[in-house]
């Protein structure tokens, strides 16, 4: 399998994470508040450039290839990480999170994302390399999820029928209140968490489902495990500023669920045609990018007729 990452690439890419990560939570966020719109946008802003940067990079030091998958990779993981949103505003609000609080979860979540994904894009890239036809199954399964996801776009997650909570709630004694950011408290000489930490494992096992979708749609992409890491990992370190950025308006977004559903069939067939027509980067580029331009140009423009006509079906009320 063909790919660029040297010792010096991963251990540099690893050590400005890291860096990163350490600014974040100790220096600008090391005391609890709530994230507003405007702070948002502008850490949204600083990792869409850091990843534009990176791939600025990527096409200087290994060709104009290299970079079209990263981009094109990192483009796919940025829309298909929206569809986190979703549910995190779900479990935020059943479990009544503090507005303060709720970057610090997101925080250690996706810190617990970037493990997960390390270890799926290595198992990924090794089945690839040994057993070709892995390749299929991982088409596969992006088509049946678009399907899926486009059949259920409706649906809302249900926290309290999750199994994993379920397990967490019978296994590990909880306090029913908040103490300030912690995950957990003592009392009486015994240790409990709060429901903080259960917020957190619920968010970390939402994750873990996503990245089977995720992470095989970028496989279709580009085979190279360094490229798919590093365009997953942007994706994933930009997504906090994206949730907050994006919480409050979510609802006027109502084609992009149908718009993600078509990517994953696109990406899906991609892998699956693989070895009779190999589809160019630039073209998956152009195909991914114009079907998230008009799902949100669409739910922007009808929803937006409806405020103006005054309700949800074009009506004008009356008082």
């Amino acid at each position: 399998m063909e790919t660029i990452g040297t010792v010096w690439l991963w251990g540099g890419f690893t050590a400005f994470v890291l860096v990163m990560l350490a600014l974040d939570l100790g220096v600008f966020h090391r005391k609890a508040h709530e994230v507003r719109f405007r702070e948002a946008l502008t850490w949204s802003a600083v990792w869409v450039a850091l990843a534009l940067t990176f791939n600025a990079l990527i096409w200087s030091w290994f060709g104009p290839t290299k970079g079209l998958e990263f981009l094109t990779g990192y483009v796919i993981e940025k829309a298909l990480s929206v569809d986190n949103i979703f549910v995190f505003l779900v479990i935020f609000s059943y479990f009544a999170v503090p507005s303060a609080y709720q970057h610090r979860v997101l925080f250690w979540g996706i810190l617990g994302a970037l493990v997960m994904r390390a270890i799926f894009i290595a198992a990924g890239a090794a089945l690839i390399t040994q057993f070709h036809w892995i390749i299929y199954v991982f088409g596969g399964v992006l088509l049946l999820t678009g399907v899926k996801l486009f059949v259920q776009r409706n649906e809302h997650m249900q926290p309290e029928k999750n199994p994993v909570l379920r397990l967490f709630r019978r296994f590990v004694p909880t306090v029913p209140e908040f103490n300030g950011q912690r995950f957990t408290v003592v009392k009486a000489g015994r240790r409990y968490a709060t429901p903080l930490l259960a917020v957190l494992v619920l968010v970390e096992a939402t994750d873990l489902v996503f990245a089977v979708d995720s992470i095989p749609a970028v496989f279709a992409v580009t085979t190279d495990p360094f490229i798919v890491y590093t365009s997953n990992i942007f994706a994933i370190l930009g997504l906090r500023a994206m949730f907050f950025m994006l919480a409050g308006v979510m609802d006027r977004f109502r084609y992009l669920k149908p718009g993600l559903a078509a990517v994953l069939v696109f990406v899906g067939a991609k892998m699956m045609l693989t070895d009779i027509y190999k589809i160019p980067i630039g073209v998956s580029l152009g195909v991914v990018a114009g079907i998230l331009a008009v799902s949100a140009v669409a739910s922007l423009v009808v929803t937006g007729r409806e405020q103006r006509a005054g309700g949800p079906n074009g009506v004008r009320h009356q008082s």
